[in-house]
């Protein structure tokens, strides 16, 4: 009877919504915690109970309300190891922990593309050089966001459940190789643990990562979400088509295929059921589950590298990028942290326009930068195996724009043009000790006049400017360069840093 009473009395505790003391699962063992700021942590617990939290000399409390807590610690200097206790119905210790920078490292595939499958190119070391070199590196922690399938837009979520691990050569395999890489490279120069928060998902746009009060409020977003509705509908009929006719579907298959072999051709991708629109989350769902549990965690900033899914949307990408930072700045509530930009390369699928989209992002938006790398790389694969130029670009970046250092950052950036005669004059920002050619003449420019009928171009270093003419062109208007799917720029400065494709004539 006694036993049945206790069973009973356990039941009842469970029944009414009592639950113990749980931090959210970014403070768990190894995690990095951002020095310098006051650093929020936070949890669940029983509504009314006490919690203290004990860290380094200082001793902070918060009571729980609605079933959750946070507390604040005041700013602290980075080091480590060291040991935080959480105590109220029950005691948590929490250890491994270091005090460093803190850094976001969001966007889809390539960012979640991982070191094991680095395909390093040219003097690069191999990616069992990384790997084994990697030891060298306890001082940098990832905290990986776990991935999740949708039936529709998931419901915000307030914790990720994620898991923070130490860097070394076994971990190392799994670790986003671009975010890894950029804590390398910075964590070589300014000596401090490096903690990477990896929220990336591949095939996903940007829309995935924006809230949904954000794209309903913008008529140049609403239409994603209800083209998102409409295929989520159509869907069921898409699928059962699929079902219906992959016998016929698999035989063209591999008749094609035949034809390839025959003919030396790439062979077609093999046919796959289709996708659900909401299988990635859909527009906003990934704010809400891979975004939003993660605030408001103390960061240093954030790193950006995503587009391909956007791939033919580049004038939306202008309105899509800037709400996203704009978004995530409002959510931390800390100012307009540091915010770093990866270009996307040149691929097949990669309009300029996209790629012009997020030069006007870098332009438009305050504390930002963008990182270059279309020769990290060839053109063939959407997910260029060489990763090592990105994340050391990215750490240049950050060494500039977040450390204060005077270094140049970035590669060349166009800012205006004068017409000259029959020639244009181009300047940029970002031109470092200076403009050069890498491998020979300039390459990849184009000019037009009055006609809009854009012809290759000469063009020549002068000073730090660049000079573009062209045969039968006397009145010049416009200039462009790399403008086009692959582009093959060799206008560098002499820090090594390529410059952004871009055209004189964008379109408003």
């Amino acid at each position: 009877m006694k036993h049945s009473v206790i069973i009973l009395f356990s039941f009842l505790l469970c029944a009414s919504g009592f639950a113990q003391l749980k931090p959210n699962s970014l403070f768990t063992d190894n995690m990095i915690l951002q020095r310098g700021v006051t650093v929020p942590v936070w949890g669940t617990a029983n509504d009314g109970e006490s919690i203290t939290v004990e860290f380094e000399g200082q001793k902070v409390s918060a009571t729980a309300t609605n079933g959750k807590w946070l507390a604040k610690l005041k700013p602290l200097k980075e080091g480590g190891p060291f040991t935080m206790t959480i105590s109220g119905s029950k005691t948590v210790t929490i250890k491994n922990i270091l005090v460093g920078d803190v850094f976001l490292c969001s966007g889809q595939s390539n960012m979640g593309f991982p070191v094991r499958a680095i395909r390093a190119i040219g003097n690069y070391p191999k990616v069992s050089e990384i790997i084994a070199d990697a030891a060298n590196y306890s001082m940098i922690h990832q905290y990986k966001v776990p991935l999740k399938k949708s039936e529709d837009i998931p419901a915000p979520v307030s914790d990720a459940g994620g898991k923070w691990y130490v860097c070394d050569s076994t971990t190392v395999k799994d670790f986003s190789a671009v975010a890894y890489l950029f804590a390398r490279e910075l964590q070589k120069k300014i000596k401090i643990p490096i903690g990477i928060i990896n929220s990336s998902y591949g095939g996903t746009a940007a829309q995935n990562w924006i809230i949904k009060d954000s794209l309903e409020a913008n008529p140049l977003l609403k239409p994603i979400l209800e083209n998102y509705y409409k295929a989520l509908a159509e869907f069921p009929n898409k699928l059962a088509k699929y079902k219906e006719d992959i016998d016929k579907t698999m035989a063209k298959y591999s008749a094609d295929s035949a034809k390839a072999v025959d003919a030396h051709k790439e062979i077609p991708r093999k046919p796959a059921a289709p996708l659900t629109p909401a299988e990635r989350g859909g527009p906003s769902g990934l704010y809400n589950t891979m975004i939003l549990p993660l605030a408001p965690y103390a960061i240093k900033g954030a790193v950006w590298y995503q587009g391909e899914a956007n791939g033919g949307q580049g004038i939306q990408y202008r309105t899509l990028l800037p709400t996203l930072i704009n978004n995530w700045r409002s959510l931390w509530g800390i100012g307009d942290f540091p915010f770093m930009i990866v270009q996307i390369p040149g691929w097949k699928g990669h309009t300029p326009e996209l790629r012009e989209a997020q030069l006007l992002t870098y332009q438009k938006i305050p504390n930002t930068t963008m990182t270059v790398i279309n020769d990290a790389d060839d053109t063939l694969d959407v997910h260029p195996g060489n990763k090592q130029p990105v994340g050391e670009r990215l750490a240049l970046a950050a060494r500039g724009l977040v450390y204060k250092e005077k270094i140049e950052f970035m590669g060349p950036i166009y800012q205006s043009m004068q017409v000259v005669g029959n020639t244009i004059e181009l300047s940029f920002t970002h031109t470092g000790k200076g403009l050069v050619a890498k491998d020979g003449d300039l390459k990849d420019f184009t000019i037009a006049g009055s006609d809009k009928k854009f012809v290759p171009a000469k063009a020549e270093i002068k000073g730090n400017k660049v000079i573009v003419s062209a045969e039968g062109i006397n009145k010049p208007e416009a200039v462009r360069l790399g403008w086009r799917l692959c582009p093959q720029v060799n206008l560098y400065n002499e820090e090594g840093l390529p410059a952004s494709p871009f055209r004189t004539d964008v379109a408003k």
